[in-house]
């Protein structure tokens, strides 16, 4: 990847920062860095699950607010540069989101929303370590890691691969995480009552 702004930019910057070329990009330690662009396939889990997470916070009168590509606002030493995910889904608590519609800044993570999802793509690794510990660190409750395509090192979803959903719950400042697969029902803290599977998940593709 190649940095595209000069001079290191505050998240706060970074969010009204613009190239105009209507790429993706994420914060590291201050530096504009740009993002690959998704597959179909990827877009279509995400278009599907955060449409499914919508539908299942407005049937029941859940207080959150599922929405895509949204930034995600990192932990960063005082006097250091900031940084930044673009994650795939961030479910926010529904009282941030109403704050943030009285605001004009943008919609954007800037405390630790309850649920961050992200769906793998070739570059898994991000996805099991590295956001992972990011955020871990940051203090979100829960992440879940859709490895829709069956992508992830056999450490992570198991041998023979297949699709897989982990769930990272935050317990005492450390994820515990449970891998479902096939039709097993994906057990959520944030979503008790939802039912789905892996499988469904895997479904959305061939739509």
């Amino acid at each position: 990847m190649v940095a595209i702004a000069q001079k290191p930019l505050s998240f706060e910057e970074f969010l009204n920062w613009n190239d105009g070329s209507g790429r993706s990009f994420e914060l590291v330690n201050g530096v504009v860095m740009p993002l690959g662009e998704p597959t179909a396939k990827h877009e279509d889990v995400v278009d599907g699950l955060c449409r499914l997470l919508v539908e299942h916070c407005q049937s029941l009168n859940l207080p959150y607010v599922p929405r895509q590509n949204k930034q995600v606002r990192l932990n960063s030493i005082p006097g250091e540069n900031e940084s930044s995910r673009k994650a795939d889904i961030v479910v926010f608590a529904k009282e941030e989101w109403v704050r943030m519609r009285q605001s004009s800044a943008s919609a954007a993570a800037y405390i630790p929303p309850p649920l961050v999802i992200e769906v793998v793509s070739t570059n898994w690794r991000d996805d099991y370590r590295i956001k992972l510990n990011e955020y871990e660190t940051l203090g979100v409750l829960e992440y879940w890691i859709v490895d829709y395509a069956g992508l992830g090192g056999v450490q992570y979803i198991g041998s023979p691969k297949q699709p897989a959903v982990t769930v990272n719950r935050l317990i005492d400042g450390e994820y515990h995480a449970q891998r479902y697969q096939g039709v097993a029902t994906i057990v959520s803290p944030t979503f008790p009552e939802l039912v789905l599977t892996a499988a469904q998940i895997v479904a959305m593709t061939e739509v």
